[in-house]
């Protein structure tokens, strides 16, 4: 495997990013790996080795380098009413979408001159916090970005005026959800709200209820990890990407 740390110039300054993709064989598909609020790990770190390894040239940017360059969080640290804790609800709190479509129309000019990145559809994944950001992204970049994927994202249909849901109809690839039946900041009520406002754009899209599973299932780290679940998203992202990139 091929493992890049590189400072990506951006209109806000530049974000550093973590790219994978395989040693041999490329030009690879492109994947937009977008990390959860906890910020960037190994754990993530080596979900994007997971994609890369099934041909992918993955890139993992920092979403808080507005923060400074080679912002993390002590995950450690991120106890109930802990300092740490309320600094990551900060960070997440000081992102926008606007923002970070900024961030992927950055990223999305970088791939386009790497010799090891395939020209062609790109696809998106976010986790939490940036599961609306890939769904945003899916509708602002409908020519580039043809599969996306939100893996228990949170704020996916709001009342404010840049919620995901009203770029939708603009969606031309694919679009897949993942919800966990138990989830506090995704809860059911907005999850079906959602499939039917889908229902409505007829676009090609999932929304997949992971039963008997809670926010974060996916996280191997979590001690809400369930691996039945995490197994069957992984499933699910491969047959979307396959599908969509190749």
């Amino acid at each position: 495997m091929i493992e890049q740390q590189i400072a990506i110039p951006t209109k806000a300054g530049a974000v550093d990013t973590f790219i994978c993709h395989p040693e041999r064989g490329g030009p690879w598909p492109v994947i937009l790996f977008l990390m959860d609020a906890p910020g960037i790990r190994e754990e993530l770190r080596d979900m994007v080795r997971r994609f890369a390894t099934v041909g992918y040239y993955v890139l993992l940017p920092n979403l808080y380098y507005r923060h400074g360059p080679g912002t993390v969080l002590e995950t450690s640290a991120l106890t109930p009413d802990s300092a740490e804790r309320q600094r990551m609800f900060t960070m997440m709190d000081s992102l926008s979408n606007a923002m970070l479509m900024e961030d992927v129309e950055a990223l999305l000019g970088f791939v386009d001159n790497q010799p090891a990145a395939r020209p062609g559809p790109i696809g998106c994944v976010g986790y939490c916090m940036s599961g609306p950001f890939a769904f945003t992204a899916a509708g602002t970049f409908p020519e580039r970005i043809t599969a996306a994927a939100s893996v228990y994202g949170v704020r996916l249909l709001t009342d404010a005026p840049d919620s995901p849901h009203l770029l939708a109809a603009r969606i031309k690839g694919e679009m897949y959800f993942a919800c966990a039946e138990t989830d506090h900041w995704a809860p059911l009520p907005m999850v079906e709200a959602l499939r039917a406002h889908l229902e409505q754009t007829g676009i090609d899209f999932e929304v997949e209820i992971y039963a008997e599973s809670a926010h974060g299932f996916a996280f191997p780290q979590r001690a809400v990890y369930k691996k039945e679940s995490a197994e069957r998203h992984w499933e699910r992202l491969f047959a979307v990407f396959h599908r969509r990139l190749e």
